[in-house]
């Protein structure tokens, strides 16, 4: 049997990559801008930096299934919650989880394990709820597709609102260790940046490509849609999660707001700014959407003197602005900033 001409292409095309004398500058140059900002910058800015971190993985993540697979999922901040609230209560100090978690199982309670296994367990408890409603939802297309996956974050919400016992309800889990540091966060991501790149420098990235551009057409060359779209979605929830691992123990306390509407929202506006379907504009559209709103728009909202006029506080005005930079950039470069 003649093997699908798409594919077999794909095995004997040399594919772009970074170079090797580059890429090892470039991690070089970071490492020592990290150094740098380790020793001389204050609290306030390291936790943006690494706030800035945890926001390229996410969105890194969500390009994988949005971007590069076509799949518009809604369900990354569920996901960033499934691994935030486990490795919350599988780091959480033995001393004091009886105090905060009197109704917890005992053998929850009396397990503590050390942070990076805590971030795989959640990695991969989110992996099983991707499969467990991946095999349902990813045979929809569309809004259909996208409505199915924000109904995953609804349900998620709302567990965690209501498993008082272990998650404390709508109170949240304070006092987390602060685990989340500059190292920790700009390792993984620069784990999480390898990853996506090589799956999409092979034969499972091409396929990918393949699908979102049209899944009739691939899967009658021989594509399996179904276990492509699969893996994508499996590898975006387990990056979401590890994200939301960090973010967890960068703030020390969790709770259910922190992973609903406008969490996704804000993953979807860094990905549609930066540009869907390419990786530096993912990266870019984190660094922007975090650090624009809170240096400049953030001072908007608290009243500032401009060009000798005293503006008045704006309250809100960062998200209408945002929102406005949204509209325009979907207006003007469909395929944001970056995109191609």
């Amino acid at each position: 049997m003649n093997k699908p001409l798409g594919l077999e292409a794909t095995r004997h095309t040399r594919l772009p990559g970074m170079r090797g004398p580059l890429f090892a500058v470039s991690v070089g140059l970071l490492i020592l801008l990290l150094i740098i900002a380790n020793f001389t910058l204050n609290d306030y800015y390291l936790r943006l930096i690494n706030l800035v971190g945890i926001n390229i993985i996410l969105v890194v993540s969500l390009n994988l299934t949005n971007g590069y697979t076509g799949i518009f999922s809604l369900g990354h901040a569920g996901f960033m919650a499934v691994g935030a609230y486990t490795t919350a209560l599988l780091t959480y100090p033995l001393a004091r989880k009886p105090l905060l978690f009197p109704q917890m199982p005992g053998w929850l309670q009396q397990t503590e394990l050390p942070f990076f296994i805590s971030m795989l367990i959640g990695g991969l408890i989110a992996v099983i709820c991707s499969f467990v409603i991946g095999f349902s939802v990813l045979k929809l297309r569309g809004h259909y597709l996208a409505v199915s996956t924000m109904g995953f974050m609804v349900i998620i919400n709302v567990l965690a609102s209501n498993l008082t016992d272990i998650t404390r309800g709508k109170s949240g889990i304070s006092g987390l260790p602060k685990m989340s540091n500059i190292w920790w966060v700009y390792a993984l991501v620069a784990i999480t940046i390898y990853f996506v790149w090589r799956l999409l420098h092979s034969s499972y990235g091409r396929a990918m490509l393949a699908i979102r551009e049209d899944d009739l057409a691939a899967e009658a060359m021989g594509v399996k849609v179904v276990r492509h779209k699969m893996l994508a979605f499996a590898a975006g929830a387990f990056f979401a999660a590890i994200g939301g691992s960090l973010y967890g123990h960068l703030i020390t306390s969790i709770n259910p707001s922190m992973f609903s509407y406008s969490m996704t929202f804000n993953l979807v506006l860094m990905l549609v700014i930066g540009g869907s379907g390419t990786l530096p504009g993912a990266v870019l559209g984190a660094i922007l959407v975090t650090l624009i709103p809170e240096l400049l728009l953030n001072k908007l909202e608290r009243g500032i003197e401009l060009f000798g006029f005293q503006l008045p506080q704006m309250y809100g005005i960062s998200q209408v602005l945002m929102s406005a930079a949204l509209i325009i950039t979907i207006i003007l470069r469909p395929k944001g900033l970056l995109g191609k």
